[in-house]
């Protein structure tokens, strides 16, 4: 249950990096930019609620930190899809081409970061 709330956090930390980005920057700047300065002020972002997560409540092992970082990406990646498709209205070919690295969207990057960020942390914790 607590990873659940976790990435619910996390959520409510990308949709604010989303509102900055379409009321600040967004509007200056062409929408592939802003979609990669979002991503990384995402990465940032995230990675200080991952951080203080991990502080606050280690995962028992690496596994279980790997395996907490695969369940955020897999909800994060169900949630753009299903709520962009079907709230948004979004089709499925602009949902999948977010995904295109070749073409400069980096949001794929983000989804690993999630992935593998409280491993990383659970890691340096257990450096310190």
């Amino acid at each position: 249950m607590r990873y659940l709330l976790a990435w619910f956090v996390m959520l409510l930390v990308a949709v604010a990096n989303g509102a900055l980005r379409d009321f600040t920057y967004g509007k200056y700047v062409s929408g592939l930019h802003a979609n990669q300065l979002s991503t990384l002020s995402g990465i940032i972002l995230l990675g200080l609620v991952i951080r203080v997560y991990v502080h606050c409540w280690p995962p028992i092992s690496a596994r279980q930190a790997l395996l907490v970082g695969l369940f955020w990406m897999v909800l994060t990646v169900t949630f753009e899809f299903l709520f962009f498709h079907f709230v948004a209205g979004r089709p499925w070919h602009e949902l999948l081409a977010n995904y295109n690295l070749l073409r400069g969207r980096v949001w794929p990057l983000l989804l690993v970061w999630v992935a593998l960020a409280p491993y990383l942390f659970y890691r340096l914790r257990q450096r310190v």
